[in-house]
């Protein structure tokens, strides 16, 4: 009986946890009875619910809007209207230009040509992939990367598997997936055809599938630090600087790339050699020097050989599409460079009021006119709007909106201010300490729940933790930000994890074990930037103007 009651308990564990964890936080806001406590008290909700996902995260985004007015904290129309920020336009506008690249297929033909590039040896080919899945992710979501890379990947790890005489007789599901194809049917319907492969095929063959799929997963995250638009974490970042500090105009498209390309190259080439030394170059690996390398190399080369033929001459869309994008990188590098009047200075009487966003929704909203065939044929814009709804995270969109509620009823209820004047203590610690410690702290959290979660729960902490210690706001959240995307430990720590984990050619001890190391490369790899390059960029030695002086607080410089 009792069995059979925990049973029915666990079953409904995510009922029991939603009404649990109010009753247990009620003590904040009935006893102290200030607005401090009542923001805590939000806070810490919405903390719980993201990070275990008893209801799905864009419905814990929010709850701001029902518990900030009920608690005098902010009113309902104030709530709204911080839900919908710049962020939202530029996510709309990159978003257009993923849909764009996505059905007129130029992901394959980038990913298939970086590949051909570097070469058919097991190392540069996983080089190429993790070259091509990087660049792909700097431009759109790190979920969609992976969908795009793949299946290409897992082409060719059917015909090594092949060449190394594994059995072949059954058809490979994965290679019926398309760009469109979503997380959820991975999971649901996982390409199992690996697993029975693996068990025919020698184990040089299994470690090199191990390593081209872990690979693909890494590569997605480690591109997508490079550009503000890469992935939500940056996103959310740049736009709770322009919340919080609104006279801080150092954060744009061009600065970041700066910092964080060098970083993402960095953690790319270690990364490669890392998970090639584990998988590939040990003695495990030894027989790559026999004649079955060549025979791999051969049946990867036709793989990707008939996959490059299969695309065909690069069609007028591709060329329009590919136009638009770098159209784009040039309007976002060129509007504030920094160092150089860019070309937003034209507009002296609108100053600030053209944001990379601006460009990006002027380019988006163009693919919704240009016709995609030429006259001769029925009118088809570049994208419809049910291209579009199938690519937009519409969900991400909500969340992120109620992580700038959040934010703004910190600052409105005094939490922040209270927060900062909590930590003061930790000036007397160095900065670099500091900020290595809030690093590791969330690289940690960033492994069990949503990324977009993690950055948006600790950002105001972080932000109230500089002011205290007096240090640029800049040199702790920026890394704390990059390390927010270094969720490598576990196939349910992001959805490129869990996508690559379905195709069935790594199991948990394999990410584990690879994922430490990338782990660490990513955390030195930042901490290097903030220290060096980075400082100049974003003047990181000196307290700025634009964050507020508290009173009676701990100056300490970097």
């Amino acid at each position: 009986m009792s069995r059979r009651f925990c049973g029915g308990l666990w079953e409904y564990r995510s009922v029991v946890l939603v009404v649990l964890t109010p009753l247990l936080l009620l003590p904040l806001p009935v006893v102290c009875r200030t607005k401090v406590a009542d923001c805590a008290f939000v806070l810490l909700l919405m903390a719980v619910f993201w990070v275990t996902e008893v209801i799905p995260l864009s419905v814990t985004a929010m709850i701001p809007a029902v518990l900030f007015p009920l608690f005098g904290i902010m009113k309902s129309s104030e709530v709204a209207r911080v839900y919908f920020k710049d962020f939202h336009f530029l996510l709309v506008g990159v978003i257009c230009l993923a849909t764009s690249i996505e059905k007129w297929g130029l992901h394959r033909r980038i990913a298939l040509r970086l590949v051909t590039l570097v070469g058919l040896d097991p190392a540069w080919l996983m080089l190429g992939f993790m070259s091509g899945c990087a660049f792909l992710s700097m431009w759109v979501h790190n979920t969609s990367a992976v969908t795009m890379v793949m299946p290409i990947v897992e082409a060719v790890i059917q015909q090594v598997l092949k060449a190394g005489g594994a059995a072949s007789g059954e058809e490979n599901p994965a290679l019926q997936l398309d760009a469109h194809s979503s997380m959820q049917t991975l999971l649901k319907n996982p390409p199992l055809i690996s697993r029975y492969s693996q068990s025919h095929s020698n184990m040089k063959d299994q470690l090199m599938c191990k390593a081209l799929s872990v690979s693909i997963a890494y590569s997605s995250n480690i591109g997508g630090i490079a550009t503000l638009p890469g992935t939500s974490p940056n996103l959310i970042f740049s736009q709770f600087i322009q919340q919080i500090y609104p006279e801080c105009n150092c954060i744009n498209f061009g600065n970041w790339l700066l910092l964080c390309l060098p970083v993402s190259v960095v953690m790319l080439l270690l990364s490669w050699i890392w998970l090639h030394w584990l998988f590939i170059g040990s003695e495990r690996g030894a027989a790559l020097c026999t004649r079955s390398r060549t025979e791999r190399e051969k049946a990867a080369g036709r793989a990707i050989e008939e996959e490059y033929r299969a695309l065909g001459p690069m069609s007028s869309q591709e060329v329009l599409t590919q136009a638009v994008f770098l159209l784009l990188v040039v309007l976002w590098l060129t509007r504030d460079p920094g160092f150089m009047p860019g070309w937003a200075s034209l507009f002296p009487q609108y100053s600030g009021f053209t944001t990379d966003a601006t460009v990006a929704l002027l380019l988006g909203l163009l693919l919704f006119i240009v016709p995609a065939h030429g006259p001769s044929h029925r009118f088809e814009p570049m994208i419809s709007w049910q291209d579009f709804q199938t690519s937009m995270p519409w969900g991400v969109a909500l969340l992120v909106g109620g992580g700038f509620a959040l934010a703004e009823g910190t600052q409105v209820s005094g939490l922040s201010s209270w927060v900062a004047e909590l930590l003061t203590p930790l000036g007397d610690l160095p900065v670099l300490a500091t900020v290595a410690v809030a690093c590791i702290i969330v690289t940690t959290v960033t492994e069990v729940a949503s990324n977009a979660a993690t950055i948006t729960i600790f950002l105001p902490i972080l932000a109230a933790l500089a002011e205290a210690i007096q240090v640029n706001p800049l040199s702790v959240l920026i890394p704390t930000t990059l390390c927010t995307s270094f969720s490598f430990l576990l196939p349910a720590s992001n959805p490129p994890n869990a996508v690559v984990f379905a195709y069935g050619h790594l199991n948990t001890t394999d990410m584990v074990k690879a994922g430490l190391g990338v782990n660490l490369i990513g955390l030195l790899a930042v901490l290097l930037a903030v220290t060096t390059w980075g400082v100049p960029l974003f003047s990181l030695d000196t307290y700025p103007d634009w964050a507020p002086v508290l009173p009676e607080s701990n100056s300490t410089a970097p």
